[in-house]
């Protein structure tokens, strides 16, 4: 008996977390096609796709969006190459301070960006940057290298020097071996870094918001608000029309490289012994 009721009080705790994160996109797929929607969304026969239609515009949504896209893949991008580079002499030398080096990065990716945006906003206005996108991308880069770097330091010990070292006694180089031994086979590794830096950018709302003086150069992060009025007043069907639209990049990104994050490092018969 007491093994049953453990059971069914596990299965009725998973079932209120499924609950709990179910509930909001069930509100979000309700609210975005009824004519009327509120805070309720509740069940109705009435459907409508006037809230995605109102979105879909240049201003709206075309846009943010693609701003969002050139801002996170650019800082993804950037952020798998210098992190590719500053974790290999971390994986493969033997480094007087890299348990140091290695602890101050843990010790930084716990910092919120937050607590440093005030300096970081007088120093873009000091050099003239403020609404730089290039900047921010690269400030964007900057803050997500230290667990970048550790994420991917980690992948590369994963990956047999005996492999480099078969590259080197053919004439090859620390960058080709990088490029063409280590990168390949450390590929799921490559895009987990991606992954997780690309979906941290797109959901940024405080850096842009900050950095960026014009609405034509915000993502969709921070143009979000303009559904929400000085006076309380909320458009929610079209939030939510234009919350699914907003994520469909992520989990389109997501889907299409599913394959490498379900991948799993095997280099079995990768050197003949």
């Amino acid at each position: 008996m007491t093994r049953v009721a453990a059971r069914t009080a596990a299965l009725l705790s998973l079932l209120v977390i499924t609950l709990a994160f179910v509930g909001p996109f069930l509100w979000v797929l309700l609210a975005s096609v009824q004519p009327e929607a509120n805070l309720t969304a509740e069940p109705s026969l009435a459907f409508s796709l006037r809230n995605f239609s109102e979105v879909l515009t240049w201003e709206t949504i075309y846009l943010p969006v693609l701003n969002s896209i050139v801002i996170s893949g650019a800082t993804a991008l950037l952020t798998v190459l210098v992190s590719g580079l500053a974790a290999y002499p971390l994986s493969r030398y033997k480094l007087r301070f890299k348990r140091h080096f290695m602890l101050t990065l843990l010790f930084t990716t716990g910092l919120p960006v937050t607590a440093i945006m005030v300096p970081v906003y007088s120093m873009f206005f000091r050099f003239n940057l403020y609404g730089s996108v290039p900047a921010m991308v690269l400030f964007l880069t900057a803050s997500a290298l230290p667990f970048a770097i550790w994420m991917m330091k980690n992948f590369m010990d994963s990956v047999p020097i005996s492999l480099e070292e078969a590259a080197w006694v053919d004439g090859a180089g620390w960058v080709q071996s990088l490029a063409r031994v280590v990168g390949p086979l450390m590929a799921p590794g490559v895009a987990v870094v991606a992954i997780f830096v690309f979906v941290g950018q797109w959901g940024n709302f405080f850096v842009p918001f900050v950095l960026l003086d014009t609405p034509e150069k915000q993502p969709a992060a921070v143009t979000i608000y303009t559904f929400f009025s000085q006076y309380g007043q909320v458009a929610y069907g079209q939030l939510a029309a234009f919350s699914i639209i907003y994520t469909a990049p992520a989990v389109v990104l997501y889907v299409a490289v599913n394959k490498y994050l379900a991948g799993s490092f095997s280099f079995a018969g990768s050197v003949k012994g």
